[in-house]
């Protein structure tokens, strides 16, 4: 069937209970159960010999731990993306592997979290939850009734990760107080099995269809995912960018610690605050103009801070930055799970995650390898969003006179 490639007129609004389905639930449960052991198996780390050796302040050591952060899709991206393509039913048996396998490594990390075997037990536990994480992404279109439930649904389950998250940590923490961090790593355990079999139960409305899958190599180069992927990259090279910026400056200006728990609280409320307006703005405008908007909204909010400078302008620039990367990612993801071709998501958003990353880790080495100062920073943020905004949506008005002149790609649904 013929698929709507370019910008596309909205249909009726989508109302929230047709992204609550009890396919969509299954799902819920499976990733918040997936993301409250990745925070007690954090709580574990933390009181363990993971975190005694501690990076110091030498630029060096940052920037080798920055680059360490892109090995798990080294993993994700070539072996396991397209690994859920090629199985029927692929993205659900990911989704139940990476939890049952966490389940396993947790287990045997309790047993070792005061040697070396430690280390390569975590990088164990950190490639299956970036892999829980892709096929979750692929697994959410498939569960949702209607495309333009796709944004809604993305951020119920970005919400609902982020409240269970946080509310698993303070258990991890008495039961680290009182038992050890050996037990929350066996309580971590306890939940992704929980979480497995929670996946198990997820029933697809949508099945995974192979005979797609001849084209689907050729059809992940469409353009307007492209572009989009590009915009998405300038967003997540932006947070690492002012992470570092304003961590550095900060301590080089010997701001006090509350201003770093600030900027800190500015960013994860940001992030938040992104998930819920997304849906609301995905009523009125289509995905590629929300992805455009988050861009818009750093340039002006950059100038702004560059302009008043103080101790208002980094927690204003790490919230908004916050705000536009999480309600873009969610854009992004929506439109990859509209447009993509079903049979290749699992290694569509392998690849898009791994270059995210290496964008987000791009951005973070700038000021980590020079001094930039807070509001050379800002300009230079404003920059980029600027230049990112103006080529995607010149990008969007050329593929959108190609698809109304009838060269527009077709795909198999």
């Amino acid at each position: 069937m013929e698929a709507d490639t370019g910008w596309r007129p909205l249909r009726h609004p989508v109302h929230p209970a047709e992204i609550t389905t009890p396919p969509f639930r299954r799902l819920a449960v499976a990733h918040v159960l997936s993301v409250a052991g990745d925070a007690l198996v954090t709580v574990a780390l933390a009181g363990s010999l993971f975190f005694d050796i501690s990076p110091d302040a030498a630029r060096g050591r940052v920037a080798l731990s920055l680059v360490l952060t892109i090995l798990p899709f080294g993993v994700v991206a070539p072996f396991l993306g397209p690994a859920i393509d090629r199985l029927a039913g692929g993205r659900r048996l990911m989704v139940v592997t990476a939890a049952l396998g966490r389940a396993l490594a947790a287990l045997y990390a309790a047993a070792v979290l005061d040697g070396l075997l430690l280390f390569p037990t975590a990088f164990a536990l950190l490639v299956l939850s970036k892999t829980h994480a892709v096929a979750k992404s692929s697994l959410v279109p498939t569960v949702v009734d209607s495309p333009d439930g796709l944004v809604g649904a993305n951020a119920r389950l970005t919400l609902a990760g982020a409240v269970i998250g946080s509310l698993a940590a303070a258990p991890g923490v008495l039961v680290m107080q009182v038992f050890g961090a050996e037990w929350v790593m066996r309580l971590a355990a306890v939940v992704f099995a929980a979480g497995g079999i929670a996946a198990l139960r997820i029933v697809q409305v949508h099945p995974d269809d192979p005979a797609a899958r001849s084209v689907a190599s050729e059809e992940l180069r469409h353009a307007g995912v492209r572009l989009a992927a590009t915009a998405m990259g300038i967003l997540r090279a932006s947070v690492g960018f002012l992470t570092f910026l304003l961590a550095f400056a900060l301590r080089r200006g010997g701001q006090p610690a509350w201003l770093f728990g600030l900027v800190i609280a500015a960013s994860v409320a940001g992030g938040l605050l992104g998930s819920l307006i997304a849906p609301a703005l995905r009523r009125r405008v289509v995905e590629e103009h929300l992805l455009a908007g988050s861009l818009g909204l750093v340039l002006v909010v950059m100038l702004v801070a560059a302009r008043t400078g103080g101790r208002p302008a980094p927690v204003m620039a790490a919230g908004v930055v916050g705000l536009a990367a999480g309600s873009g990612k969610l854009a992004f993801d929506s439109l990859v799970q509209r447009d993509a071709p079903a049979a290749a998501q699992g290694r569509s958003f392998a690849r898009f995650e791994a270059a995210f990353q290496l964008s987000w880790v791009f951005g973070a080495l700038i000021p980590v390898a020079i001094t930039v100062p807070s509001r050379a920073g800002y300009v230079l943020l404003a920059v980029a969003a600027a230049v990112g905004a103006a080529l995607y949506l010149a990008g969007l008005a050329t593929h959108h006179r190609r698809r109304t002149a009838g060269a527009a790609p077709r795909r198999v649904a």
